[in-house]
């Protein structure tokens, strides 16, 4: 990774929390759908970068948010998880793009995106809410709560990502 990659994700790091912790974590509709934008940390790190170190940094980024939410782990651990996966996800998502490290997410095909992006965010949902929820007799509630935070999430990161990237041209 190149200075200007480094400091790019320190303040993609920084303001995503801060965005989580001081405006997301407050939205609750109807008692199970909650966005959690700050995964889009864990979607546009490089794909060049350290794979021990995203997975160390998607920690810390889950235990951050884990801290003001007081919520005992499960961001860090679904974070770290995502982390560790992210590799077959690419590789799934934009096949042999991503084998000859030619995939740039921004500019990706809009389906090979969409198909990245809700993978990678129903996965993290799930392992979260499993590990909240961690009860059986709950399991429609899992799957609630995973479908529709899920796809507020998706929502969200495809609309942050075209507000940037337009922003960036």
């Amino acid at each position: 990774m190149q200075s200007n990659d480094i400091l790019i994700n320190i303040v993609r790091f920084i303001v995503l929390v801060f965005i989580q912790v001081l405006l997301l974590n407050n939205i609750n509709l109807g008692g199970y759908i909650n966005p959690f934008l700050y995964i889009y940390f864990i979607l546009l790190f490089p794909l060049d970068g350290n794979k021990s170190l995203l997975i160390f940094l998607s920690f810390l980024l889950g235990l951050s948010i884990d801290i003001f939410e007081d919520s005992g782990g499960v961001h860090a651990a679904a974070s770290a998880f995502i982390a560790y996966i992210r590799p077959f996800v690419l590789k799934y998502s934009f096949g042999v793009s991503y084998e000859y490290k030619s995939v740039k997410i921004k500019k990706a095909d809009t389906t090979e995106k969409i198909t990245y992006i809700t993978s990678i965010v129903l996965l993290h949902h799930f392992v979260m809410f499993s590990l909240e929820i961690f009860s059986f007799k709950h399991i429609p509630l899992l799957l609630k709560s995973t479908l529709f935070s899920g796809i507020f999430t998706i929502v969200l990161t495809m609309c942050t990502m075209i507000l940037f990237n337009r922003k960036s041209k």
